[in-house]
């Protein structure tokens, strides 16, 4: 929706009177690093062009008015600065509440409230954060509005806060960070153990970046998130009997080999064997970009695949479907990206190639699934800010 439209749905549902203004926060993309940033490796995520636009206002009381054009039927939710709890009936609205909470219990004083009205443009359910980037661009609303001394980081960490502590959701950084400090035509790199990060320009020459959503909801992803998360901690724990490390990350796949027989159970030495193999191929995949070998950039995607599939086993039926038929037709580079057990794959891909590629791999993945796949090809764009029209 453009701004104008999306003016028109605030006035109708908020009235026009005062400043009325725009704001957008993207989607992101991982594209390596995956179920490394909670183990203090590295990721290697973008910001896309697509996310969450927001048209607000500044109040004069304390109140907060929040409407999604995505869930009209849920209709306006409000809430108020001084009784900010989560309420399961307040569904997505519990996003930009976190955020007003966290930024007041860390001393940000929200004087007034506001009104916003969000649409998205991420696909529901694919993966590509649009919890994080609704608190983006929340919090962007309420650094402009109320004229906050808040930086970006800032505002990533404590987006992060309000998913982990508000909502309750044990999420890394990589989402907030990826979303808030986006750069167009850049991924990051960036060490979740200590917020380094670096710039890496995207040279693409005549390949492309397609994103392929399996249309298989994330059931299972929570669940099995937060039990992935406990694996990787016992790991850690046994690791730390000899080694005096705080995470996976920071262990070379030499260390790891010479000491993983410390790891007791089978199935953790696996997840452990993920995080470490993962982050060493996140920091040379970046390497390789930047070298322009994008044949070398994609065999690391392929490789993440197969540990994701076989040591960390958060890939299931569908991701390996439409993995796999991307192999086949000679994708560059393929791997599923995200929490896991559906959601999306991230696939580079010469521009030719790019009207078969999505014919033959919707055609196989289908025949495989009985589900059919939707592709995007994906611009990589700047982070979280608002939006000065002219």
């Amino acid at each position: 929706m453009k701004f104008e439209e999306l003016k028109q749905v605030f006035i109708s549902k908020f009235g026009e009177e005062g400043e009325i203004r725009q704001f957008f926060a993207p989607g992101r993309v991982n594209l390596i690093g995956e179920h490394t940033d909670y183990n203090g490796g590295h990721v290697f995520p973008c910001a896309l062009d697509v996310g969450t636009t927001a048209v607000a206002r500044k109040r004069n009381d304390k109140k907060l008015r929040f409407y999604s054009v995505n869930f009209d039927e849920i209709g306006i939710i409000e809430s108020d600065l001084e009784q900010l709890v989560y309420t399961e009936a307040d569904d997505w609205a519990n996003y930009p509440k976190g955020v007003a909470d966290v930024f007041q219990k860390s001393g940000l004083e929200l004087q007034y409230g506001v009104d916003v009205v969000y649409y998205g443009n991420i696909p529901n359910g694919a993966g590509l954060s649009s919890s994080a980037s609704i608190e983006l661009v929340t919090a962007v609303i309420f650094k402009e509005l109320l004229q906050l001394d808040v930086d970006m980081i800032k505002m990533v960490k404590l987006s992060q806060k309000a998913e982990n502590e508000f909502i309750g959701v044990n999420c890394g950084i990589m989402d907030q960070f990826a979303i808030g400090m986006g750069k167009e035509n850049h991924a990051i790199l960036l060490d979740c153990q200590t917020l380094d990060y670096q710039y890496s320009p995207l040279q693409m020459d005549d390949h492309i970046l397609v994103i392929a959503n399996t249309n298989k909801r994330r059931g299972l992803a929570d669940s099995k998130y937060n039990e992935r998360r406990s694996q990787c901690e016992r790991a850690l724990s046994q690791l730390q009997a000899k080694l005096e490390i705080q995470s996976l990350g920071e262990l070379s796949e030499v260390e790891f080999e010479e000491n993983k027989h410390l790891i007791t159970d089978e199935t953790d030495r696996k997840r452990a064997t993920h995080a470490v193999t993962e982050n060493q191929r996140t920091i040379a995949a970046v390497e390789k970009l930047g070298a322009g070998d994008l044949d070398a950039f994609g065999q690391l995607m392929n490789a993440s695949h197969v540990s994701l599939r076989d040591d960390y086993e958060v890939t299931g039926k569908e991701l390996d479907a439409l993995v796999e038929a991307a192999w086949d037709e000679g994708a560059v580079g393929a791997r599923m990206t995200g929490a896991g057990f559906g959601g999306c794959t991230i696939n580079l891909i010469k521009k030719e190639n790019l009207h078969d590629f999505i014919d033959n791999v919707g055609k196989k993945y289908e025949l495989a699934t009985d589900l059919k796949a939707d592709f995007y090809v994906v611009q990589i764009g700047d982070g979280a800010r608002e939006i000065i029209e002219g």
